[in-house]
């Protein structure tokens, strides 16, 4: 959908949700909700909960926005209590998910961490499970990606390592660290993306990644399924997050391409987090949910 076009200014029918063309708008990694024009949906007015978590202990890292801070809300509203991570850089973002999980009437503990480190990522679980005693639902949403237009070339080993770490080595070690403490009936939920399966040139580093989880998610399940821990992933299309405008060099028509012809915001991703962790999912194991915007993956 081009600038020209005119209805590419006019919300989503159905749902309310904006259209591209979006402000021109560029940030510091690791960005801002607040400063993001227009203001993602977590939702905060819109998210209604049916007790399927009742009482269920979830982890989930990158919670402090985007998708994160999105799963965080559902999963209190429908009855979990939640251990969500963050960078010390977005220690403002995370008091404000989990100022909305204890609206919910949920228990929130925010948890500084930088999963690149083995360390942190043990001493994340040990945290959790001190304070409650288990973990129910493991979220492995946390990821880093830095567009570079320019080709392989502009990508350095610094920023090969950072992705690599952020998206694949703190999903493995909070994985191995938390399974211990996973009951009979618990999930672990990786997030993937379309990139893992079309990755676009720029992303390319980043689009490994995602097909590696896509690989880790199959893989483990069939390994935990005998103990009763189920492993599912979801793939998200284009969302509307911080990570955007933070990593980005043009984000305009960003969403455009989707056969929706926009963006997902934070809100619409929650729902499949919320199933596959739910009871209701109990005979879905190593599934990839693809939540693309119409955008056909295998």
């Amino acid at each position: 959908m081009s600038p020209q076009d005119p209805q590419a200014d006019v919300p989503d029918p159905v749902t309310g949700h904006p259209r591209p063309p979006f402000p021109d708008q560029d940030q510091e990694h690791p960005g801002s909700t607040e400063e993001m024009r227009p203001r993602p949906d977590h939702g905060e007015d819109s998210y209604r909960g049916h007790d399927l978590l009742r009482d269920r202990v979830a982890v989930v890292t990158g919670g402090d926005s985007g998708i994160g801070r999105a799963v965080c809300l559902a999963f209190a509203r429908e009855g979990a209590d939640i251990v969500l991570t963050h960078l010390p850089e977005e220690a403002d973002e995370a008091g404000e998910t989990a100022r909305l999980v204890r609206e919910a009437g949920r228990a929130a503990l925010t948890v500084a961490c930088d999963i690149r480190d083995e360390d942190q990522c043990d001493a994340l679980i040990d945290r959790a499970v001190s304070e409650h005693g288990r973990i129910d639902v493991l979220v492995n949403n946390a990821a880093y990606q830095m567009a570079q237009p320019d080709g392989i070339e502009a990508i350095t080993t610094e920023q090969f390592d950072r992705v690599m770490k952020t998206n694949l080595y703190g999903m493995f070690w909070l994985s191995r660290r938390a399974l211990p403490h996973i009951p009979r009936g618990g999930s672990v939920i990786n997030t993937t993306s379309v990139q893992g399966y079309q990755p676009s040139p720029p992303l390319l580093d980043y689009a490994m990644t995602k097909s590696a989880i896509i690989s880790f998610t199959y893989g483990l399940a069939q390994m935990l399924a005998e103990r009763g821990i189920r492993v599912n992933a979801v793939a998200p299309g284009p969302v509307w997050t911080p990570l955007i405008p933070a990593t980005m060099p043009d984000t305009k028509e960003f969403g455009a391409q989707s056969p929706l012809g926009r963006a997902a915001q934070p809100a619409e991703m929650a729902p499949a987090y919320v199933f596959l962790a739910s009871p209701q999912a109990g005979y879905i194991t190593g599934e990839i949910v693809n939540a693309t915007g119409g955008t056909p993956l295998p």
